[in-house]
């Protein structure tokens, strides 16, 4: 069976290596050794200057959210995974839509202004399959109106625009390290923030609001990781140059064998280093996905209708129609793309799409 993604796995020995530190030093949580380890290695590996690991990529979304949404109406995409819109609605702010751009994906941030109000408390933007939103001009429409920017990175692990990490951009970042994506601590995520207010903020509230063991800096959350994920992300960090490759190559071949005459792919924006996170192939029909689709299936080959549905359509989302982002979710499938994908697969797939 060919899933969508396949969790890259280090040799179980240098995992076992690195968790027998954690029981030599009888510390299994709370921000031990290997987190802290994991956290300074990962900074200088992405060129951040502050980062917190945490136990999954959407705690500190809806940080994010709690602190800055402040209950009012955050601006946000249609088309992410149902995590964005959700930590919105959990931290008891509104979600209002905004269309995406039909070719990179993100949201349309020529359509911004018109959807502020004076309720409007931030903007919540996807990186969409590791594709930048237009930053400058996001910033440019944030600094206008004094609105908060958080940008759901969860696919941008090693991506970089115009030389430096998009975890650089906006006031929060935060990306995902589950075990499906290309860096993972098994389940995980993080959180990066520019300025050391904002940071400290953060950093209080995914530990309880802790302000040293007796004294506490406001409300707070459990977010931490555990030294156990911590040196899951320590065996796998190693391998990065061999996973980017990997994926490279698998996305060199299905641009260079699949027919384009009836799909197209996302384009990637220019002055972005991308990360090969995904690879959406967009049909001109929902019938024609579905058909390629059953195709794929028969053959015991699974790629992923991601993201679908389009999250205005939710019903505790209460959008308005998104007519760009329902149409691309409704036509959009994530071909198979990981470390070991075989070319004779990979031919297999093509020849089924193209026919």
């Amino acid at each position: 069976m060919i899933n969508v993604t396949q969790t890259f796995l280090p040799p179980l020995a240098e995992y076992e290596a690195q968790v027998a530190r954690a029981w030599k030093n009888q510390w299994l949580t709370n921000r031990g050794e290997l987190v802290l380890e994991l956290e300074d290695k990962l900074k200088s590996y992405l060129g951040v200057n502050q980062m917190v690991i945490t136990n999954n990529g959407t705690i500190p979304l809806q940080i994010a959210v709690k602190l800055f949404g402040r209950g009012g109406e955050v601006i946000t995409t249609p088309f992410s995974y149902v995590a964005t819109t959700a930590a919105i609605v959990w931290e008891h702010c509104t979600p209002v839509f905004v269309d995406i751009d039909p070719n990179y994906l993100t949201i349309d941030e020529t359509k911004l202004e018109a959807a502020i109000t004076n309720k409007t408390t931030a903007i919540l933007a996807t990186h969409v399959f590791g594709n930048p939103c237009a930053v400058e001009a996001i910033e440019h429409v944030a600094k206008k109106h004094g609105l908060m920017v958080i940008y759901d990175a969860a696919h941008c692990f090693g991506v970089k625009y115009k030389g430096q990490s998009i975890f650089n951009f906006g006031d929060i970042s935060t990306c995902s390290f589950h075990a499906t994506k290309l860096f993972h601590t098994a389940e995980g995520g993080a959180f990066f923030c520019k300025d050391p207010n904002v940071a400290h903020q953060m950093f209080y509230s995914h530990n309880f609001g802790h302000n040293g063991p007796l004294d506490f800096h406001g409300l707070g959350i459990n977010g931490k990781i555990s030294e156990l994920q911590a040196a899951m992300g320590l065996s796998v960090l190693p391998y990065m140059s061999e996973v980017l490759s990997a994926r490279k190559a698998v996305v060199a071949f299905y641009e260079q064998n699949l027919d384009f005459g009836k799909v197209r792919t996302i384009k990637i924006r220019e002055n972005t280093d991308w990360n090969y996170s995904y690879y959406p192939i967009i049909f001109e029909s929902e019938t024609a996905l579905r058909a390629v689709q059953q195709r794929l299936n028969e053959k015991g080959i699974f790629p992923r209708r991601y993201f679908y549905p389009s999250l205005n359509t939710v019903a505790y989302a209460k959008g308005t129609e998104m007519p760009i982002s329902e149409q691309v979710a409704a036509c959009v499938l994530c071909l198979p793309l990981y470390v070991g994908l075989e070319n004779q697969t990979l031919q297999q797939i093509c020849n089924l799409i193209n026919s």
